[in-house]
């Protein structure tokens, strides 16, 4: 079976066990996580071309550009040496020109693939197992840019980004951090930092990762005679902030101070605020006896499971045959889930909804997240067949 994304035949994912690992290794996840996650570009030269074949290469994004419904959300064009006008490229009705697209490329602008993952399995397979660590939203965005070409002028993206370089060769630039950690919508804007001296400066070749923290200031250029394919792989995080926020809003449900409105008049310039300042230090002195961050924590953890989509490979066509009492099922390693008490009912969050779970099958719905195989029987109901396939349709098992 060839490995190569294209081929005509399913691809191996060497991804599913460790993503991250796959990406950055042999460096570890706690060398990660402890130097260089939101601090420092980590640099993972490999002499291993094909790595990152399994996910795409040049051959099936040509394929795709010329048989897929393109719409001017997917796809788009970048070329800093010049303005682009998406008008050129994108026809009434959000159509797009796919010759405009192909021969724009050829003058050296670089093709993107906006969220590829959303419709490539493959892609989408690999998101869902690098948020298995993260938990967060993970995305793709791919780049294909011609031989002696630049995309984009120099800036920072605001979320980390993971690069996979796919096929041939692409000169890196580093420069300063001029916003530490920015925020998601706060975006790079010409001429307003101060870029910082050149800090390093590299050539990621086929096979190669790298790893850029938000905030950081850098920008690409083809190297060598030949295209350049990678993968963007960006990390959509939650903040600390988020959670303060969430905490603040589950204290203002119990305390009504928080809930009256600033005083009339507060808006005119000389509005006098020193009764305001008296209330707001009231109300700062109530925030740390009754915020809770198990609470805020919950709700944003809740929020992530449901935001993800279901995913249900199989689902479908199995769900009308019968069901082989020898089958042996298990939990899918890259589903997220909680179980959690909504009054008298326990519920199981998962990707697609939520699962009300009456108490009579609390411990069949336990021993399938348990995470060991099991088969029907060892759900202990008469009507276990219903558990299995609601946990089948949803994605949340898998044959094992």
């Amino acid at each position: 079976m060839s490995q190569f994304k294209g081929a005509g035949q399913a691809p191996a994912r060497p991804w599913a066990a460790d993503a991250l690992s796959w990406l950055i290794g042999p460096i570890t996840h706690q060398e990660f996580f402890d130097r260089y996650y939101e601090r420092e570009a980590l640099i993972v030269p490999r002499d291993e071309p094909t790595r990152f074949a399994p996910l795409l290469s040049i051959a099936h994004l040509d394929s795709l550009i010329a048989s897929a419904d393109l719409r001017a959300n997917t796809i788009d064009l970048a070329d800093a040496s010049r303005e682009l006008d998406r008008a050129g490229w994108v026809m009434d009705g959000g159509a797009v020109d796919r010759a405009v697209i192909a021969h724009q490329h050829a003058l050296g602008a670089t093709i993107i693939l906006q969220q590829l993952h959303q419709s490539d399995p493959d892609l989408a397979a690999f998101c869902r197992a690098m948020e298995q660590t993260f938990s967060c939203h993970v995305q793709t965005n791919i780049y294909l840019t011609p031989p002696s070409a630049q995309g984009f002028h120099t800036h920072y993206d605001n979320h980390d980004v993971f690069v996979l370089q796919v096929e041939g060769e692409k000169l890196w630039r580093l420069y300063g951090t001029p916003v530490t950690t920015p925020y998601r919508g706060e975006g790079f804007e010409r001429g307003k930092y101060d870029l910082g001296e050149k800090t390093s400066e590299f050539v990621l070749k086929a096979g190669d990762c790298a790893y850029v923290p938000r905030g950081l200031v850098h920008d690409a250029s083809t190297s060598g005679d030949g295209p350049s394919l990678h993968i963007t792989c960006g990390l959509i995080v939650k903040t600390w902030a988020e959670v303060v926020l969430e905490a603040v809003s589950e204290v203002a449900l119990s305390e009504p101070e928080f809930r009256r409105s600033l005083p009339p008049g507060h808006a005119h310039r000389d509005y006098d605020r020193t009764q305001a300042q008296v209330l707001f230090d009231r109300l700062m002195k109530i925030l740390p006896e009754r915020a809770r961050m198990d609470s805020a924590f919950d709700l944003m953890v809740d929020g992530f499971i449901r935001s993800r989509d279901s995913d249900i490979a199989g689902a479908v066509v199995s769900g009308a045959l019968p069901l082989d009492p020898a089958q042996a099922y298990v939990l899918k390693a890259t589903i997220p889930w909680r179980l959690a008490e909504d009054g008298d009912t326990l519920v199981l969050i998962a990707p697609g909804g939520d699962l009300d779970i009456k108490q009579a099958e609390e411990a069949a719905y336990r021993r399938a997240l348990s995470g060991d195989p099991f088969v029907l029987a060892d759900l202990g109901l008469d009507d276990a067949d219903k558990v299995l396939r609601r946990l089948i349709a949803f994605g949340v098992i898998e044959p094992a």
